[in-house]
């Protein structure tokens, strides 16, 4: 079997060269399209390394402050502050002057609690009641009595009393 001379003819000669040169180029557009994906997978990929990195920190930070949260609602709730609101004071004509020494005073007979836990507080509100209601309070020769409209039982206790006088 005989092989054709085909590298004498110059078509073929020319044909060959741009087969080779084509090739040749072909392979270099290959690897710069190759290299140019390659460097913006590359780019996805750190960027979303840094997004899963920023992920995991605001988790680490969020279980962080769950745990901090579980740690405090187990600690029991306190009364930190007392409010009187004396309501209907303008029926016996007080003036605000006797009202603020009244809401003082109240206020020095229950201080006591401020720092107690709100389930203490909340399973003895009859004595607290019994406490306010049952003590005359007086002012320039005149004593007050007071009874209690209102009870709020937080982290701020809130009463809310009407006052009378004493016969």
């Amino acid at each position: 079997m005989h092989i054709p001379p085909y590298h004498r003819k110059t078509t073929w000669q020319r044909f060959f060269a741009g087969a080779f040169f084509g090739g040749f180029i072909a392979y270099f557009i290959l690897i710069y399209m190759y290299g140019t994906m390659y460097e913006e997978l590359l780019a996805e990929n750190m960027e979303f390394t840094s997004q899963i990195r920023d992920l995991k920190d605001q988790n680490e930070a969020l279980l962080k402050d769950k745990e901090d949260l579980d740690e405090k609602s187990r600690e029991p709730l306190t009364v930190s502050s007392i409010v009187i609101t004396i309501v209907e004071g303008d029926q016996l004509k007080m003036d605000r002057l006797i009202e603020l020494q009244l809401e003082e005073m109240i206020i020095e007979e229950i201080n006591h609690l401020v720092g107690e836990e709100v389930d203490m507080i909340n399973k003895s509100d009859q004595l607290l009641l019994s406490a306010i209601e049952n003590k005359g309070f007086t002012i320039e020769d005149v004593t007050y009595y007071f009874e209690v409209n209102k009870l709020t039982i937080a982290s701020e206790l809130e009463v809310s009393v009407i006052p009378k006088l004493s016969n």
